[in-house]
């Protein structure tokens, strides 16, 4: 069994494997994760490989603990983060995602990105720069929303399309939100 984390007779830590972030965590590979299913998942793994778990067991067997505990965090790294969790179902689906390629594939979008820019460049002061991030965080909910409507119909296009928009309101956002902090500190 490749998910086989333990020897089914003697009960030893077994090598870490490769495994997609979803199985490694035994989640579903469905892009509308529950977050406290997720943190829960996390949690128990990490609990189950942690290195002071396995401290009075071999060097083999604390080599093991440590893959597998690093290989969890990983998985939870992975699947936490909007944008990374729908690069990697992309990718499982056979349709990764090339940032570049597929920007320079939508004109549409590289006009939204350079209005949103400009408008950000263009804001002064404490107030607009605060409402220009809570816009650009409304329109990063959005596509995330958009996202998993797109997974769950199996519109791998239109999943791939907003995944290169995530990736630029995600970069948007935080610039937002640091020239907001910046500007009332």
């Amino acid at each position: 069994d490749v998910r086989a984390l333990f020897c089914h007779t003697c009960g030893k830590i077994l090598p870490c494997r490769e495994l997609d972030p979803f199985l490694r965590l035994g989640l579903k590979p469905d892009y509308d994760l529950d977050p406290a299913e997720l943190e829960r998942q996390y949690i128990g793994f990490q609990r189950r490989f942690h290195p002071d778990r396995f401290a009075t067991q071999t060097a083999r067997e604390k080599a093991y603990s440590l893959s597998h505990a690093t290989a969890v965090n990983d998985a939870y790294e992975a699947l936490e983060s909007p944008l990374s969790r729908a690069r990697r179902l992309l990718e499982m689906r056979g349709h990764p995602v090339h940032d570049a390629a597929e920007t320079m594939a939508h004109p549409e979008l590289l006009a939204s990105v350079m209005e949103m820019r400009e408008a950000l460049a263009g804001a002064e002061g404490g107030t607009e720069l605060a409402a220009i991030a809570a816009e650009f965080e409304a329109s990063l909910a959005g596509c995330v929303a958009a996202l998993a409507t797109a997974f769950a119909t199996g519109g791998l296009d239109s999943a791939a399309d907003l995944t290169v928009r995530l990736s630029f309101l995600e970069k948007l956002a935080g610039e937002a939100r640091a020239r907001a902090r910046a500007a009332t500190a």
